[in-house]
């Protein structure tokens, strides 16, 4: 099948856009199709895909996110703001309400982050405490805390609602951090539904964070990831509630808040790079030629005015 699409990066996190609403594709087509477009020995090359849906009595329009192994993600931030931007130029709108997988989100035109640089708003949550629903078997709440099964190492655990594992680090070791995303990636059956995890630093105006994303693995950038750092900074005291920070990463950055009612916002970059087509082979997942009807070259050079400087 050929699909028509618009590739961008939020942050660094980069993936394939793409408008369904008036596609008619099965779970397994759009498994397929995004394990194609996300294959980096491939043509394209992303950190998963993503899709603008159909809105809802609630929503002005969906929001899907599909890993680069073909399964489905509850949400990402970065990717969120990708699809927002999409759907404000199909619906003529600057603000509207997202439905997610299994929640919903605010978003908005924000003021740029630098001259060039397309800014979203989006406010999620409440971020949830409760492990023991994604489920981590055996355990309610995880603040400051060790897991049994990833040894002493303190985590806080925070749903966005995607599960995530947050530890707070002097330096980052990234052998130790995929060593414990490993654990949680299998599957087990203390964590049926993996996780993502993060070591995070403190920095003087915000938060560094490194994850290992969920069905991806190390990644230069996860929005999720950020709202979750920031929302556990806060409740353990390490930066205050109601304060905009800046959370950085090896993609770039974002303005982030949490609240006290655990609702988070993330101001951030949706950075359109080019846009084409590719012609898929479903039963493969492979894609088999790929076509540039434009490039973003201007957007492309702001962002990475920015990205230097991080």
């Amino acid at each position: 099948m050929r699909i028509a699409f618009t590739y961008g990066h939020g942050s660094g996190n980069a993936f394939p856009i793409v408008d369904a609403r008036a596609l008619a594709l099965t779970e397994a087509d759009w498994a397929a199709v995004a394990r194609a477009l996300a294959d980096r020995a491939g043509p394209v090359g992303s950190d998963g895909l993503l899709l603008l849906t159909q809105g809802t009595d609630l929503a002005a329009f969906g929001f899907r996110m599909f890993n680069s192994d073909g399964s489905e993600a509850e949400t990402c931030l970065n990717g969120l703001r990708l699809v927002a931007r999409m759907g404000f130029a199909a619906l003529g709108v600057e603000a509207a309400m997202v439905s997610l997988k299994t929640s919903t989100a605010e978003v908005a035109r924000d003021a740029d982050l630098a001259p060039g640089v397309y800014t979203v708003r989006e406010r999620a949550g409440p971020a949830g405490l409760d492990a023991g629903a994604w489920p981590l078997v055996g355990v309610k709440r995880v603040v400051e805390a060790p897991v049994a099964q990833l040894g002493p190492r303190l985590f806080t655990a925070v749903a966005m609602p995607n599960p995530h594992l947050v530890s707070f680090v002097e330096t980052i070791d990234e052998a130790e951090l995929l060593g414990l995303w490993a654990a949680c990636e299998v599957a087990p059956p203390w964590l049926p539904n993996r996780a993502n995890v993060s070591f995070v630093q403190v920095t003087d105006d915000g938060l560094f964070v490194r994850t290992a994303e969920r069905g991806v693995g190390l990644t230069d950038s996860c929005g999720s990831a950020m709202a979750a750092s920031t929302y556990a900074a806060a409740l353990t005291g390490r930066v205050p509630f109601g304060r905009e920070i800046v959370v950085r990463n090896r993609g770039g950055l974002v303005r982030a808040q949490a609240d006290a009612d655990a609702m988070v916002t993330l101001s951030g970059n949706a950075t359109f790079e080019w846009a084409g087509e590719a012609e898929i082979d479903l039963a493969a997942a492979r894609v088999t030629e790929v076509t540039v009807v434009r490039r973003f070259e201007e957007e492309v050079a702001a962002w990475q005015r920015i990205a230097a400087t991080v």
